[in-house]
């Protein structure tokens, strides 16, 4: 009977912290796919037993290095877009905090748009469903908007979407945390931006 794996490591750890930690630091440092599973299970001190015993694979690493990240904003947007607060308020909340998790998360963002493509196909459509439910979440918060008068309808949802997320995306092509603008200043700049693209 084989052996099951330690959970944690010596400073209490969960081991699938410590393996997603030492994945996510080798895949922005030198990309998914010229990091091996050896380097990733000697940089996290676990065996190769323990990864595959946690993650199938490599390709489920990425996988949940990104998957993560869009826990942690889905839930954010879903509590923002419930909030009983008018909606250009929930809309600005919401465009703000995608920005700001989104800078949290850079290695994660980095390493997914760099590396999406080296998915399965079956994760790669998983991913985009995942995607998409976030998105039409935000752009139910611009129609909502439209149809009450408040948001200008030149514009279709979908564009506007677009061109938000666009911005959240290339985020980690020039963002620095050592640079001028703090998270929140970023954040609050992309969103007045949208909230004016918006103004009927």
């Amino acid at each position: 009977m084989a052996a099951v794996p330690r959970t944690t490591d010596k400073d209490g750890t969960p081991v699938p912290q410590r393996l997603l930690a030492a994945a996510t630091r080798l895949f922005a440092e030198q990309g998914y796919d010229r990091t091996s599973v050896q380097e990733i299970v000697e940089a996290a001190g676990v065996t190769k037993g323990a990864l595959y015993h946690y993650f199938g694979s490599k390709d489920d690493l990425l996988h949940e290095v990104y998957a993560r990240m869009l826990r942690v904003q889905q839930e954010r947007l879903d509590a923002l877009a419930d909030a009983d607060e008018p909606v250009e308020k929930r809309l600005r909340a919401a465009a703000a905090d995608v920005v700001v998790t989104t800078i949290e998360h850079l290695d994660d963002a980095m390493i997914f748009f760099r590396s999406m493509h080296h998915l399965s196909p079956e994760k790669n459509k998983q991913v985009r469903a995942e995607r998409r439910r976030y998105h039409e979440r935000f752009r139910a918060l611009i129609e909502e908007g439209q149809q009450a008068g408040v948001f200008a309808t030149a514009t279709p949802a979908d564009l506007v979407v677009d061109y938000h997320f666009g911005s959240v995306h290339h985020l980690s092509t020039w963002y620095r945390p050592d640079g001028p603008l703090t998270p929140q200043e970023v954040a609050d700049h992309l969103a007045d931006l949208l909230l004016r693209a918006l103004r009927p």
